[in-house]
């Protein structure tokens, strides 16, 4: 394997100068740096982890924090895609991933031990219950953490916008004439509670009125706990045109019921999803739903994380919020009379 001396000799120049190209350091000109990179792609030099984590005081190790209520985890393809956009960025920075987890070995550990024993450098945090006392604990602890989709004042946050994307599916769904609109929600976390604002909001804005009726609760990422509350959302006496679930996954709670009861999906009943997963694009009829951007989410997590690490005294905690757009499936009807 190639060593510093070898690269510093077959570029012309000194070893510091091979040192400084390999660290990112600013103080050599961009066209010697490219040519060191490549020199040392071509010769496959390979950094001794152990002997850059002494002089940078780094391990170059992050740690992800993946919890969710129903632990689906990499199953779940929302998470899993944000993750994936989350390691190929932090991957191409040179940093390696590991999970933290409260279970290592048949030993019970707090998030923030783990952490520590991992010798993590920081922690992205993906879970939905961030008021677990370990949570807490591993987000006032000193070191950098990111979390997805919940702001804490004090940390970097990446949000999806799970409002405004609410309320552009709820101008959606008017403008194909609905008036009666009914909205089946997830468990009680952050999101939930921007998306049902949204709703809310969205509705308030077009003068459509919301009775408590109108507004139910399933489980995220649960298609039986969907399928019920839509049954009895659809039992109603007057029942709504169009009824917009949690997320995607559950809506194929909300199709079985819907093609229990005998009704058409896009004809009798109208349905809206949330996530824009593959499996809404496959479904038929197509889902309309609101798609997250997984990936750039994914890549500014990674992003600030590194930011923190490594500029920990010029990078102020920031919340991002990344866009989504809306996928116009099949599943609402176009109502001429907003009955």
């Amino acid at each position: 394997m190639a060593s510093l001396k070898d690269i510093a000799q077959y570029c012309g120049v000194s070893i510091a100068t091979v040192s400084k190209a390999l660290n990112g350091q600013q103080d050599i000109g961009e066209a010697t740096k490219e040519r060191i990179l490549r020199a040392a792609q071509e010769m496959g030099y390979m950094a001794n982890a152990a002997a850059r984590a002494l002089k940078t005081n780094r391990t170059y190790n992050i740690g992800v924090l993946l919890v969710d209520l129903q632990n689906s985890g990499l199953t779940h393809e929302y998470f899993a895609a944000v993750l994936n956009s989350f390691r190929i960025e932090a991957e191409r920075e040179g940093y390696d991933i590991s999970f933290i987890n409260s279970n290592v070995g048949h030993q019970n550990r707090s998030y923030l031990q783990h952490a520590l024993y991992r010798g993590v450098d920081g922690v992205a945090i993906f879970c939905v219950e961030f008021q677990d006392p370990m949570v807490l604990e591993l987000v006032n602890a000193e070191f950098p953490v990111v979390t997805l989709d919940h702001a804490f004042h004090n940390r970097s946050a990446v949000l999806s916008d799970n409002m405004s994307g609410m309320e552009a599916l709820v101008r959606f769904a008017h403008s194909r004439g609905h008036r009666r609109l009914a909205y089946i929600h997830g468990d009680p976390t952050a999101v939930t509670e921007s998306r049902l604002t949204g709703f809310y909001r969205g509705c308030e804005a077009l003068g459509i009125p919301v009775p408590e009726a109108y507004i139910g609760e399933c489980h995220y990422h649960e298609p039986v706990s969907c399928s019920e509350a839509t049954k009895r959302m659809l039992a109603l006496p007057e029942r709504p045109t169009c009824l917009f679930l949690s997320d995607d996954y559950a809506a194929v709670g909300a199709v079985n019921a819907i093609h229990e009861l005998g009704l058409r999906i896009g004809k009798d009943i109208s349905i809206v999803g949330y996530d824009g997963m593959d499996l809404a694009k496959a479904m038929s009829p197509r889902l309309t739903t609101w798609e997250q951007n997984t990936t750039e989410l994914g890549r500014l997590a990674a992003r600030q994380l590194i930011e923190h690490i490594e500029r920990p005294k010029t990078t102020p905690p920031e919340h991002i919020v990344v866009e989504g757009r809306l996928l116009e499936g099949d599943s609402v009807a176009r109502l001429e009379y907003g009955d």
